[in-house]
This record gives structure tokens, sequence and C-alpha cells, in this order.
């Protein structure tokens, strides 16, 4: 299969429990993959995977992973945004200014400055797609997750004024609103649940993959929900 043959896809998040299978997903359609994570466990088994080990809280770390994906393909093609943090139990009263800032670096910012460095390139290659996941939450807010809400809320705003400002110039942008995604790391925090319910990741990247391809060319400024049964 080569739908992405020798396209560039910078994926955040790739060593993930949904990151993994994005990866992989792109790689079997003959795509080279950067790979962005705080740590990887192992050597990627591709050549065409480079491995970052970078922190996308520090704005300097996302010009960095920009930086090194230019340097080494020339071009980006695709910008996958998969990292993101959350925090919960706590009401807006309750909420430090700690949990507060990390959550708006994490969500929020992260992708603000990753988006601000690919852009001059999507735009020169007439060409791009920035693909962010959000949340269920930030487009239908619960009590004591407000700082998961607002972060993501105001990231879905982020990418639809990218969107508006891009139309007309081959480059789109949209976000993904998973509820719960059925990950392991998520079973573990909450075993009692009813994962059966959750979104498989698998769906997930399905969804990604059509959105970076030519036929999703007219959608752009999207908030697309994939809320599975929950």
């Amino acid at each position: 299969m080569s739908e992405f043959r020798d396209q560039v896809v910078l994926i955040t998040g790739a060593t993930g429990g949904l990151g993994e299978i994005v990866t992989r997903q792109f790689l079997d359609a003959g795509a080279h993959i950067v790979g962005v994570a705080t740590e990887w466990p192992s050597t990627p088994d591709s050549q065409r995977v480079t491995a970052l080990n970078l922190d996308l809280v520090d704005p300097a770390q996302c010009r960095q992973a920009v930086t090194e994906t230019l340097s080494r393909h020339k071009r980006i093609d695709h910008l996958i945004h998969l990292v993101g943090g959350y925090a919960s139990g706590m009401t807006i009263a309750e909420t430090t200014d700690e949990v507060w800032q990390n959550m708006m670096a994490i969500n929020l910012n992260s992708t603000f400055n990753l988006s601000r460095e690919v852009l001059p390139q999507m735009l020169k290659q007439k060409r791009g797609r920035i693909i962010a996941i959000g949340s269920k939450a930030g487009r239908n807010p619960v009590p004591s997750l407000g700082a998961y809400h607002v972060s993501k809320a105001a990231m879905h705003a982020l990418v639809r004024s990218i969107a508006s400002e891009c139309k007309g110039t081959g480059v789109t942008a949209n976000v993904i609103l998973p509820s719960i995604i059925n990950t392991a790391s998520n079973r573990a925090s909450m075993p009692n649940a009813d994962h059966g319910k959750w979104v498989r990741p698998s769906a997930i990247a399905h969804l990604i993959r059509y959105l970076a391809s030519d036929s999703a060319s007219e959608i752009n400024g999207s908030l697309i929900p994939i809320y599975g049964q929950v």
C-alpha cells in the first residue's frame, strides 16, 4: 500500500496507545515518519522512522521537532498531533496554578507552537494537513474537569482559526473529538469501567488517515466527534 508514499508525517505522542497504531498505519502506507515522544522504549524497527525524544511542553523543543524534521526531509506533509494532558478531580475553585498552566501548556500551547512552525513550510508547498486530537469534554464540559476542558476548547478554537486562515491554500486543519480512548493506560486507570463502550484507537487512526488523504481536501476547520458509546 503506497497512498502516502514518500510523504513526511510528523507524529507527536508516537509511542502511546494511539500513536503506535497511527505510526504503523502511515508507515505501511509508504510514508516517512518523524515520531516525537518523551521517551522511546526501543529503537524503531524501520529506517523510515526517526525517533525524537522531546518534551512538547517546552516551546523550544516544539521548534526542535519541526527543525529536525525539515533538516532531514526538507518538507512536512502532515502534522498529526496526538499529545495531550489530562487532569481531573478539581473544581475551578480548587484548581492550582500548576495544574492550570500545565493543561494549557500541553493541550493548547504545544498545538500553537508546532502549528506555527510547520505552517510556513506547508503554505510554501501549497499542501499540508494539521490533524489534532481534541476531546469530547472540550465541547461538553462536565464537573471537576475545568482546566482540561478549557485547554481543549481553546485548542479547538486555535485549529479552527488556522483552518480559516488557510482556506484556498491547499492546507487544512481539523480536530478529532474522541470520548475515552480504549488504551491500556486508560483501562488501568479505570478498571471498573465498561471498556467496550470506549473508542477503539484503530477507529481514530482510520479517521486520521482519511483526513490526511487527498479525498478529504475539502474538510477544513471541522470538529469531528468519535464518541463510541460513551
